[in-house]
């Protein structure tokens, strides 16, 4: 092999390992549901497309050179990591409060497959997580992960240290955002848990011979699958809209 043809597969490999990191973590693509291999030929042929456009900027710092070309492997993977992330936190944020809707209504007790964590899941939590992930794929929004995988050559090189400090700062402010978002969307469920248990104390405290908890817990749950029913379709258009700025900072 010669020795262009050499710094061709280290070019390569070098953008695999940015790509195939934000694939690894990123939301949809590393669901349990995914087999090994289908996320393997996804990230190579994200890979060969990208690497395309980014040839120029890659091929002059491929080299044999393990002392510059280690730690350049190495800053790839957390940089592809970090995006990938960053994207996975927003949806987690949603799940998290998706849980939390469960148990508010009473309907969190169940516990059901999840789409794409292993663990258990109610099915409440799992119908919103899923709708959501379904609905960021029908508009493309896996589309401006991989945008901001090609930003980030512009902003973070090929061979470039690895900024931890602005990593963390990145986590951290998308965690604050993704969870004020998820909060909002969440907080007429937690107004009506507030509303409907304060009723159910005062009925039982006038009434205590009557086992009102278990009288009112259908009745409760009725009352949240109604209003997830009339307000699902502004819950998910809300957390659409918030993707592109809160998780890739657009």
């Amino acid at each position: 092999m010669n020795g262009e043809a050499e710094r061709l597969v280290i070019a390569v490999f070098l953008a695999f390992c940015r790509i195939g990191a934000c694939f690894l973590v990123m939301p949809g693509t590393s669901s349990v549901r995914v087999p090994t291999q289908v996320r393997l030929f996804v990230a190579l042929a994200a890979t060969f497309a990208i690497f395309a456009h980014l040839s120029d900027s890659l091929l002059p710092v491929a080299t044999r050179n393990m002392t510059v070309l280690v730690p350049a492997i190495a800053g790839e993977l957390m940089v592809g990591g970090l995006i990938g992330l960053l994207a996975r936190l927003y949806v987690m944020a949603l799940q998290f409060m998706g849980t939390a809707i469960a148990n508010l209504v009473g309907y969190g007790a169940a516990g059901g497959a999840a789409v794409e964590e292993p663990e258990s899941q109610s099915p409440l939590a799992s119908l919103i997580s899923f709708s959501a992930l379904l609905l960021l794929f029908v508009f493309d929004f896996h589309h401006e992960v991989v945008r901001a995988l090609v930003e980030s050559y512009r902003m973070v090189p090929v061979g470039a240290a690895f900024d931890a400090r602005a990593a963390l700062t990145d986590v951290t402010d998308t965690l604050s955002e993704a969870f004020q978002v998820t909060l909002r969307l969440g907080s007429p469920f937690v107004a009506y848990a507030i509303l409907v248990n304060l009723a159910i104390g005062f009925i039982n405290k006038l009434v205590p011979q009557i086992p009102v908890y278990f009288i009112s817990q259908p009745f409760t749950i009725a009352g949240g699958l109604v209003l997830l029913y009339l307000g699902a379709g502004t819950l998910l258009s809300l957390f659409a809209d918030g993707f592109v700025p809160v998780s890739l900072g657009k």
